[in-house]
């Protein structure tokens, strides 16, 4: 279903010397670096108002930095990106195939070709039997799988999410946690993942970006060695326990570096 991604571990898109600031003088970035590879699980860490959220849509070319440059592998054009919002933002008004049909027909793609497309979204998430549900009639763990598969549609190279899991209740998230897992083991995605859990950043990733605030700027990057397939074990592995430790003593130190600026 995805698009063939670059050799595992290459860098797709390189970010240097970001910054961004806002029209009412709020500096959100300054002197950001990061690069993310192919493959990679990575997490970007941090509290509220850090600019992680900014830089996700920076590499999804919604907004575009004041300083810096950001270039894509092989000084490529901007692959196809799959986006995933805090929000699942659903049409209420129309049923899940038709929410998950919406970035095709943007795209001038029909419904009968868009159908097997749609149909295999779907599958993926793990509803197949909701496809003439509305909105109204499903969980808040279903609508965020409803709008997981309408980015998985796109057949996307990377995968971005935004807080996806933020709003759900622990045992949703912990469900979702692990069915995202298996969704990026089946396509082999790029994932870039926005969270302020700590938990959550080391389940999930490969390696994960601190960021401290005022101006948003990274400060660590942690790796996680751990291999893939994970399963709720791994939480009580050492080796959890010490990436745990790890994440939450730079996030403290992120957080402390705030106050002092």
């Amino acid at each position: 279903m995805m698009q063939q991604s670059p050799q595992a571990g290459l860098n797709v898109v390189r970010l240097r010397g970001i910054g961004k600031t806002f029209s009412n003088g709020t500096v959100a970035l300054a002197g950001l670096d990061l690069d993310v590879r192919a493959g990679e699980f990575l997490s970007l860490l941090g509290p509220s108002g850090c600019g992680k959220s900014t830089v996700l849509r920076m590499i999804a070319g919604l907004t575009k930095p004041t300083g810096g440059s950001i270039d894509w592998a092989g000084g490529a054009e901007r692959p196809e990106l799959g986006f995933v919002f805090q929000d699942a933002t659903l049409m209420p008004w129309t049923s899940v195939f038709n929410n998950v049909w919406l970035p095709l027909r943007v795209a001038g793609v029909s419904k009968a070709q868009a159908a097997p497309r749609i149909e295999q979204a779907l599958s993926l998430v793990g509803l197949s039997k909701f496809r003439n549900s509305y909105p109204r009639e499903l969980s808040g763990g279903m609508k965020m799988r409803v709008s997981i598969a309408r980015a998985l549609v796109l057949r996307p190279s990377i995968l971005l999410m935004d807080e996806p899991f933020a709003a759900l209740d622990e045992i949703t998230r912990f469900k979702l946690n692990n069915d995202l897992l298996q969704l990026k083991a089946e396509l082999g995605t790029t994932v870039v993942f926005v969270t302020h859990s700590v938990y959550e950043s080391v389940y999930l990733s490969t390696r994960i970006a601190v960021f401290a605030a005022r101006p948003g700027r990274i400060i660590q990057t942690i790796e996680v060695p751990a291999p893939y397939p994970r399963n709720d074990e791994f939480r009580h592995t050492p080796l959890y326990a010490d990436c745990c430790r790890t994440a939450s003593h730079a996030l403290t130190g992120a957080m402390a570096t705030e106050d002092h600026l």
